[in-house]
């Protein structure tokens, strides 16, 4: 029973999106900071990426909080642009 409320919960967990936008650059940062950055697909200021809400997602922006911006997107959001 309890393996059908994961699968459920990782499915709602699917619906949903984070639009992570890089907002300071990352010259002068630590170079581990530097690859969490292009790991979440972002090169530059300014740029987003639409990444699925995850763990593994949480715990990259985790590391580079000061870097990036996050918003919480719907899946019909990302399918429209």
């Amino acid at each position: 029973m309890a393996a059908a409320t994961t699968s459920a919960g990782t499915a709602a967990a699917a619906d949903r999106s984070l639009r992570v936008t890089q907002v300071r650059s990352a010259i002068g940062s630590k170079p581990k900071h530097r690859g969490t950055l292009r790991a979440l697909g972002l090169r530059g200021v300014g740029q987003h990426n639409d990444l699925p809400d995850r763990p593994e997602i949480r715990g990259m922006i985790a590391r580079v909080p000061h870097l990036v911006s996050v918003e919480a997107i719907s899946n019909e959001e990302n399918s429209s642009s």
